[in-house]
């Protein structure tokens, strides 16, 4: 019989994998454009996707492989790994409404794609359910989480009003101007409190659940 870590670790390495596809992928390109590499790993780190994605792999690899620290006790609390949750989750739901219907990669873009928008997140769901502690969240850290995509959408707009390059077609200021890549990050924003009190209410239903049946004889 399997053991749970060893299920968690072979999703490590799926998110893993997914990633250093991805990775690979974008230095092709810059190679044979002959662009600078350094530039397109700057360019991979600029992407909501990648980071979050990243930041799913760190956490299922300190579940399966970590050990004992510091590190693995931020990554593997309740309130990190449910606000990873919340992220990974808008990934994939911002994926299939807003970006999905833009293009049609094949080949190994395809199951980059696929990994990263579809996969993984329903993987970290998964995980979520079944491997992190409930009963201990609070409106406080939906708080918290939020700083993640507030500094991710004021970096990204610095950058691109810098450079002139935007990661997402609807943050893109040079083609929709700055009022409506507000109304969109808003709408995101918003999306992305969605989730989190949604992840608020499991946690609570099914801490006070798991509560109830410990103190049942």
């Amino acid at each position: 019989m399997i053991r749970r870590e060893g299920v968690i670790g072979l999703a490590a390495c799926l998110g893993w994998s997914a990633l250093a596809i991805q990775m690979y992928l974008v230095f092709w390109v810059r190679w044979q454009e002959q662009a600078s590499l350094l530039g397109g790993l700057v360019n991979f780190f600029s992407y909501f996707t990648v980071l979050s994605n990243t930041l799913v792999a760190v956490v299922l690899s300190h579940a399966a492989f970590g050990r004992e620290g510091s590190a693995r006790r931020f990554f593997l609390a309740p309130a990190t790994a449910s606000g990873i949750t919340a992220s990974i989750v808008l990934v994939g739901l911002a994926y299939s409404l807003l970006l999905r219907h833009l293009w049609q990669p094949e080949g190994w873009q395809w199951l980059a794609d696929e990994l990263l928008h579809d996969v993984m997140p329903l993987v970290f769901v998964v995980y979520w359910w079944c491997c992190v502690e409930k009963g201990s969240l609070r409106l406080r850290h939906l708080l918290a989480w939020l700083l993640y995509p507030l500094v991710y959408f004021a970096y990204v707009l610095l950058r691109g009003h810098t450079i002139g390059v935007y990661p997402y077609p609807f943050i893109d200021v040079a083609s929709l101007g700055f009022t409506q890549v507000l109304v969109n990050a808003l709408a995101i924003l918003l999306g992305f409190i969605a989730i989190g009190l949604l992840l608020l209410g499991l946690d609570h239903w099914q801490g006070g659940r798991l509560a109830k049946a410990r103190t049942q004889p």
